[in-house]
């Protein structure tokens, strides 16, 4: 089987291009390179480099990738803080650059897409854990265009068949197992990375944004995933669209929470250094808990997560960040 993964040279996108060939698929992949790394990418993957929005450009790979059967959707802008500051700069990648994706898939009659949505899709939460049909009202310009992508998804495929699986994922985190790649943003705005970039001595403090929250030692608690897990779930969501599976949403999360300051303690573990954190203000729009029920990802894909140990996964992350202080740039 042929897949396609827009912005396979990115963190989620890389691990899930390495888990795609160690399953046996033809992978071709799409990056444009503003935040992706050309060292990221698997040496067994095709790679265009090329932007979304650019439609010439993707009926030009269309037409040299013959028989793709289907899409995983990684290219978006995703920084929480960048989109309220530049909300425009988010419509224009992630919803013009689906629509020119939609126009072309349709054109070159491609029709199955796994896409990568987000937790911040339901904004505060009512209910926790968070289901699927939980109300979705986001508190930032990066959540709402990606349920604004998700809706497109599903009025083209009223239109014209389209079949989608979107899966809304929680807190990414962790590295591939043989350390060779790993989470490099720039800036980190990811918890688990900075705590070890403190740990690794190229970062002094790591910030703690409120600690007046209602938990159990007041700071916010999350859902952390590890990538390799979030990996195996696209690949089963496009075996599923592929096999004839509908039209679909999941969450994608561990189902268990933890404070900030959990993961400071257990980083300080893991890596035996201690890890300086200082008490910041709240940020607008954090909500106290974030934590899924990943119950119908794995009873309608079948998706069994193996690293539900906060441990192995900042363990796998430390393997990481330790060979690669500086990221991809070592």
């Amino acid at each position: 089987m042929k897949v396609l993964v827009l912005g396979g040279a990115g963190y989620i996108g890389s691990h899930t291009v390495y888990e795609l060939i160690n399953d046996g698929f033809e992978v071709v992949i799409i990056d444009n390179l503003e935040t992706g790394h050309k060292q990221a990418i698997h040496k067994d993957a095709k790679f265009y480099q090329g932007d979304l929005r650019n439609k010439e450009f993707l009926n030009d790979v269309f037409k040299q990738e013959k028989n793709i059967d289907g899409i995983i959707h990684f290219a978006a802008n995703s920084l929480v803080g960048e989109s309220m500051q530049n909300p425009l700069k988010y419509y224009d990648n992630n919803l013009l650059g689906t629509k020119v994706l939609l126009e072309a898939m349709l054109e070159n009659n491609i029709k199955n897409i796994v896409f990568s949505s987000t937790a911040a899709t339901y904004g505060e939460p009512k209910n926790i854990p968070i289901l699927e049909d939980d109300l979705t009202e986001p508190t930032n310009t990066y959540g709402e265009t990606k349920l604004a992508m998700e809706k497109m998804f599903k009025w083209v495929s009223k239109a014209h068949n389209l079949k989608y699986v979107s899966l809304r994922y929680f807190n990414a985190c962790g590295a591939y197992y043989d350390g060779t790649i790993g989470e490099a943003h720039n800036p980190e705005t990811h918890l688990i990375p900075i705590v070890l970039q403190v740990a690794n001595g190229t970062r002094e403090q790591i910030n703690i944004f409120g600690d007046d929250y209602n938990t159990k030692d007041g700071t916010c608690i999350r859902d952390y995933i590890h990538v390799t897990d979030l990996a195996q779930a696209h690949i089963l969501a496009i075996k599923y669209l592929i096999n004839g599976g509908d039209n679909n949403i999941f969450n994608l999360g561990n189902g268990v929470g933890f404070t900030v300051k959990e993961v400071i303690e257990t980083a300080e573990k893991v890596t035996g250094k201690h890890i300086k954190a200082v008490i910041s203000e709240r940020r607008a729009g954090d909500p106290a808990v974030l934590v899924a029920s990943s119950e119908k990802a794995k009873s309608v894909l079948g998706w069994k997560p193996k690293f539900n140990s906060l441990e192995d996964i900042i363990n796998s992350a430390w393997k990481w960040h330790r060979s690669h202080p500086n990221g991809f740039e070592d």
